[in-house]
């Protein structure tokens, strides 16, 4: 009764003490991993291992933490900065020993997902868009329209393969039978690290789940490709209490944005990169509906 007592006296004390120095304290550092993923201009805030490898590195350093959870919010993209991702959340949850917590905000489609995949457990929202694990490469024709300006294409070039699928010259059926053949490859890739990572809650055949279509949470849930439905405070509140602490580690800010108008302005002349990124980021939002 003294030692129950006593500890009722305590928990008004302890909320006195800063909350950095309570040693009873949970905490949990999240990192947003948000935005089309691929290298791009300095105006971009797409994602990238190079613009994200500091923010987890900086939460995976979090002493005492049980795990880091990551936000992830991406239609998808380049497949090498995808895999890059996975493979450095992977790396870090071995050496620093934590559980990996995914939730899905809006989307967690192709690369999306694949880096969901590094997780130990994934959640999504109900109305979150989960899946599309394939592989899909786009682009334009205007062979025809360099044809009716009178316009020549002149390429030279040392190398037999060298120079293959451009846009202004007619497809050539070896230049299509390569390509295609790359993305089957990539598409086995993808399928097999989501069986390695997934592969015992899966519920769906192989032909319905790597057939490039994207979900809902909640179908997605019934497929075994996420744990549960749900977002970041109320699962590991529930897992961790009520006082758990959930630290956002930033990513840094592109170039530009860390500067003032004055020199956003200097910088004007990137404006054409920075629409045509905007329209492929648009692009990859509208195969998905959003």
């Amino acid at each position: 009764m003294a030692d129950s007592s006593l500890s009722a006296l305590s928990r008004p004390l302890l909320s006195l003490v800063p909350r950095r120095w309570r040693s009873d304290l949970v905490t949990v550092p999240v990192v947003r991993l948000s935005g089309p993923i691929g290298v791009r201009t300095p105006f971009s805030q797409s994602l990238s291992l190079a613009g994200v490898a500091k923010a987890l590195d900086k939460a995976f350093a979090v002493k005492g933490a049980p795990a880091v959870a990551l936000l992830i919010n991406s239609p998808g993209g380049a497949a090498a900065q995808s895999h890059l991702i996975y493979r450095r959340i992977r790396a870090l949850a071995e050496e620093k020993e934590k559980h990996v917590f995914a939730f899905v905000e809006d989307a967690a489609a192709s690369g999306g997902y694949m880096i969901a995949c590094a997780a130990d457990e994934i959640f999504a929202d109900p109305c979150s868009i989960v899946g599309s694990i394939g592989v899909v490469s786009a682009g334009f024709g205007l062979d025809r329209a360099i044809d009716r300006l009178g316009i020549d294409r002149r390429v030279r070039t040392a190398g037999e393969r060298k120079f293959s699928l451009d846009p202004f010259q007619p497809e050539a059926p070896e230049d299509v039978a390569r390509l295609d053949a790359l993305l089957k490859e990539l598409h086995v890739v993808f399928a097999d690290l989501v069986k390695t990572r997934r592969g015992s809650t899966l519920s769906a055949d192989d032909e319905t789940l790597f057939s490039g279509e994207f979900w809902l949470g909640t179908q997605a849930l019934g497929f075994g490709l996420v744990d549960g439905l749900g977002d970041v405070r109320s699962v590991l509140k529930a897992r961790y209490g009520d006082d758990v602490e959930m630290p956002l580690i930033e990513r840094p800010a592109p170039f530009f944005l860390r500067r003032g108008g004055g020199f956003g302005a200097a910088m004007a002349g990137q404006a054409a990169a920075g629409a045509l990124d905007a329209m492929e980021e648009r692009a990859l939002w509208g195969r998905l509906g959003l």
